[in-house]
């Protein structure tokens, strides 16, 4: 009986995904697909997880068939980051335009995006205060127990670490390692790998420019291959939001996320106020927030589903350049900065406010000054090098919680409500992403304005 219910559970997400596919066919704009994915996936994961249940054979067995479409676009989406940030550094060097402002715009880039990590674990620490949230408050099963002891044996290898140590870590080892992404700072590690890799063709270029020319068409070449690769992977974007939110919808425990919900509601109004700061660092800038966020929204929307920074990458990219009217050079060097550096969700807000929760029951006064600006300081060193996939917010947790010798077990006990707020978090730090682009262009001067400000168009997809 179950293998039937498991059957006409897959075919009605068939049917979904033909609806679909009905909209592509009559040129309906991606944005719309996306939104449409996002409510169908919704409303089906309800019905099945209200028919159901969570822990039923029928619900594991029709979302286990349907992560065939869900996590495989994300091992898609995740196949060409490594690639699409090399080469989108390397480009970057190799345009002509970007090479008088190299410095200044990778300062601005990076420094926007710690500056935004700042404010971040700012809010972070307010929101905590303001909510009155105690770590203590909260309750140990048997997932939460698992989980702390798969965290101990983690953050080990963190707390044995020095801060030199873990700016060390950062740098590349072995150039084809990290491209694999073995380490958590694999990301980070290719873009100083790139980097270099652009310095050099710099070097080459004033004094054996023959040379120089022959590797740039080389790069423009590899570039305009792998930015194909991006726009096939992208046009599954709807099928594949439709899968991520059908599980969604479908696996969360609800119970639990209701005796959590004063952390999960916390956790949304610090995300909401810091992507407000985001809209008035924008409008300082004179850009409107308004088409700001109305042609961010497919990416960020993508960001929600799938969780994942690094998998939202060539859409951000795309994005800023296409939509926001961010030169390529910037978009490329944002997007990718962004997958390792200041992600204001995951690195800013989260470890901020675990760690107000947990100071009391570590003898520390959560109030006292000192603690909070050192706090603030370690999160935006820390926020170097955070995955830009699932679980680098547990990373920088886990960095800021031994950094401050504050308990880590509080970490373990929120993986009830992990994904949800995760989805939120992954969003914030994708914005954070583009409006670096986005001011540094406009700092610069290569933001094309016309295009920021033109009625948002369907993207080539």
């Amino acid at each position: 009986m179950d293998q039937i219910l498991i059957i006409v559970n897959i075919l009605l997400f068939v049917v979904l995904i033909g609806l679909l596919f009905y909209m592509q066919k009559k040129h309906i704009s991606f944005s719309k697909r996306v939104f449409s994915a996002l409510g169908l996936g919704i409303v089906f994961g309800l019905v099945i997880h209200w028919i159901y249940g969570t822990q039923s054979d029928v619900t594991t067995g029709s979302l286990e068939w349907m992560g065939i479409v869900g996590s495989g676009y994300v091992s898609l989406l995740k196949m060409i980051v490594m690639p699409l940030v090399f080469i989108s550094i390397v480009s970057a060097f190799t345009r002509l335009k970007m090479t008088s402002n190299l410095g200044k715009i990778g300062g601005l880039v990076i420094g926007i995006l710690i500056g935004t990590t700042a404010i971040a674990a700012s809010i972070g620490i307010v929101t905590a205060l303001g909510f009155q949230l105690e770590g203590i408050q909260l309750e140990q099963g048997e997932a939460e127990m698992t989980r702390n002891t798969e965290l101990e044996q983690r953050v080990g290898d963190v707390q044995n670490m020095t801060i030199p140590q873990q700016i060390i870590s950062l740098f590349p080892q072995n150039p084809f390692m990290e491209l694999t992404g073995a380490r958590p700072t694999s990301t980070i590690a290719v873009v100083i790998f790139a980097a270099i890799i652009g310095i050099a063709y710099l070097g080459v270029r004033r004094k054996e420019p023959e040379h120089a020319e022959f590797f740039g068409k080389i790069i423009e070449t590899i570039y305009t291959i792998v930015m194909r690769v991006v726009t096939l992977i992208i046009r599954l974007t709807p099928y594949g939001v439709l899968a991520l939110m059908t599980k969604v919808a479908a696996s969360s425990d609800y119970l639990a996320i209701a005796k959590l919900g004063k952390f999960v509601v916390a956790s949304y109004v610090a995300l909401a106020a810091m992507f407000i700061v985001h809209l008035i660092l924008l409008m300082l800038a004179r850009q409107n927030p308004i088409t700001y966020i109305r042609k961010a929204l497919p990416a960020l929307t993508f960001a929600f589903t799938s969780r994942s920074s690094a998998g939202t990458l060539p859409l951000n990219i795309k994005t800023q350049h296409e939509e926001l009217g961010v030169s390529e050079g910037i978009a490329n060097f944002a997007g990718s900065f962004g997958l390792s550096i200041g992600q204001n969700g995951c690195a800013g807000i989260y470890p901020a406010m675990l760690a107000i929760m947990v100071a009391p029951s570590a003898g520390v006064n959560p109030l006292d000054p000192t603690f909070i600006v050192t706090l603030i300081i370690i999160v935006a060193i820390s926020s170097f090098g955070v995955a830009g996939v699932g679980g680098g917010a547990t990373f920088a947790a886990l960095l800021v919680l031994s950094a401050l010798d504050l308990p880590i077990a509080i970490v373990g006990l929120l993986i009830s409500i992990e994904p949800l707020i995760d989805m939120g978090r992954t969003a914030l730090n994708v914005s954070g992403s583009m409006t670096a682009g986005v001011l540094t262009g406009k700092i610069t001067g290569e933001i094309n304005e016309e295009v920021y400000n033109q009625p948002k168009r369907n993207m080539e997809v």
